[in-house]
């Protein structure tokens, strides 16, 4: 009796689609890998920040200014992130530009002057330093570009103090609790 069954391909053949299955494996982990690379933004907020002009400068030129409130943590405000990186590039000789982050204290003052409470917001300044104009969320490209042609012209913002229903809000910070465990109900 033969004792190989007749229906099991041979050896060779199954080293052969072994081969053929790790190599389609191969191909399709590096097809996902670069798939979703792709779909990532390429333009980061870092990248954006990095690009615009410190606020003290931007207040001292001659020059209409636009300034961003955002945070790293705000989805609109990367997804914004590729379309004002190329409006900087696109009107930086006309128009500053300033990226102020939200989550630093150190913008607190600027947080509270300009009433942010939901981000991306964007306050445009004429070339005296005066508040023009503001968006709040996620604006379409268009839309800014108007607004900052607008600005530049020293004309009135064809879409002032407009909103879009993608903010992030944002808190103020809270006072730390500094009341010792033992204060509550003790009268003096």
């Amino acid at each position: 009796m033969n004792s190989e069954n007749p229906t099991s391909p041979p050896p060779a053949s199954n080293q052969l689609r072994n081969l053929l299955v790790a190599i389609a494996a191969i191909i399709l982990t590096t097809a996902l890998f670069f798939g979703f690379q792709a779909q990532q933004s390429s333009t980061s907020l870092d990248a954006v920040a990095a690009a615009a002009m410190p606020i003290d400068e931007a207040l001292a030129n001659d020059k209409p200014t636009t300034i961003e409130f955002y945070a790293d943590w705000c989805s609109s405000c990367q997804s914004m992130a590729a379309d004002n990186l190329s409006l900087e590039k696109e009107y930086s000789d006309r128009m500053n530009f300033v990226m102020l982050n939200v989550d630093n204290t150190k913008w607190l003052p600027e947080v509270t002057k300009y009433r942010v409470d939901g981000i991306p917001r964007f306050i445009f300044l004429d070339r005296a330093n005066q508040a023009i104009g503001d968006t709040t969320g996620a604006i379409p490209r268009e839309i800014m570009a108007a607004n900052i042609e607008a600005a530049i012209a020293n004309q009135p913002l064809p879409h002032n103090s407009i909103s879009s229903d993608r903010t992030s809000p944002i808190t103020e910070p809270k006072a730390a609790d500094i009341s010792q465990p033992r204060d509550h109900g003790t009268k003096s």
